[in-house]
């Protein structure tokens, strides 16, 4: 059994309240939990406008699997284009 974890701290520039930030950070945890079956929450930076950190984890089989979908998920919050990855950190066990 082999588990990834990514944490991610993201730049949100175009929100102006905690309330956009949210809207852009559900959309973010619920395409990846739909599309990569990973777990998904908020971990720090709960009160800022602009700033959100991340935590995804996943369980696998195989190591390599649980190193692809860890990519595709980092791939995947870069594309998109209401936020900017300032920071990643990824512990596999």
């Amino acid at each position: 059994m082999y588990l990834g974890t990514l944490r991610i701290v993201l730049h949100i520039p175009q929100s102006r309240s905690l309330k956009s930030k949210r809207h852009v950070i559900k959309a973010i945890k619920d395409r990846l939990k739909n599309k990569f079956n990973v777990s998904v929450a908020e971990v720090d930076d709960n009160d800022l406008w602009q700033r959100a950190t991340l935590g995804v984890a996943i369980v696998a089989n195989e190591g390599q699997f649980l190193d692809q979908v860890l990519s595709q998920v980092e791939s995947f919050i870069a594309s998109n284009p209401e936020v900017n990855i300032i920071d990643v950190e990824r512990i596999d066990y």
